[in-house]
């Protein structure tokens, strides 16, 4: 089990820009829906890498928001960091950019923690709110994928994001050398 956790800090530690802007989306989401934030830590070495602490929100639709949020934020800006890499020349610059982009791209996915705030709006608002019937198979999304980051999913999305990046702005090999 230690070597579990030792694996899991280093993967952490490598791959931080993703769990800080993990964390940043949930932040700004709150901010923007007006629900009060009680705690922020960005980034930590621990179970939790970084976390949220916020208020029950008053509507479905901010609670899918701010849950789903680094999803859309950590994915939309890996492949904007994927398209500038792969149109610089290769260098400390480009490999920068791509590591950048892959650590953030990692964490896009909501935690199981989200999943289960998730679970809980959608059983209380799905009578008065049928947007919230959508949140059920996106909880069993989003714990599929936490399940599957125990074979390395969340770095295969990552990859696929600057595959699929370097095939639509090159549309051929990734590098050229």
């Amino acid at each position: 089990m230690r070597n579990n956790t030792v694996l899991a800090g280093l993967i952490a530690v490598l791959t931080f820009p993703g769990i800080i802007t993990h964390e940043l989306a949930h932040k700004l989401c709150c901010d923007l829906a007006h629900v009060p934030v009680h705690k922020v830590c960005y980034f930590r070495l621990g179970n939790p890498s970084g976390y949220v602490i916020h208020e029950q929100t008053d509507s479905y639709g901010k609670a899918l928001l701010i849950d789903t949020a680094p999803f859309f934020t950590n994915t939309a800006i890996s492949l904007l960091l994927f398209v500038i890499a792969i149109n610089l020349p290769f260098g400390p610059v480009a490999c920068v950019l791509y590591w950048l982009g892959i650590s953030i791209a990692m964490h896009s996915f909501p935690s199981s923690g989200d999943a289960d705030n998730l679970w809980s709006q959608s059983k209380s608002s799905w009578k008065k709110n049928p947007l919230a019937l959508l949140g059920f198979p996106l909880v069993g999304l989003i714990k599929l994928a936490a399940l599957l980051s125990r074979v390395w999913f969340d770095l295969l999305y990552a990859i696929a994001l600057l595959v699929l990046v370097a095939f639509l702005f090159k549309g051929e090999s990734l590098f050229h050398f």
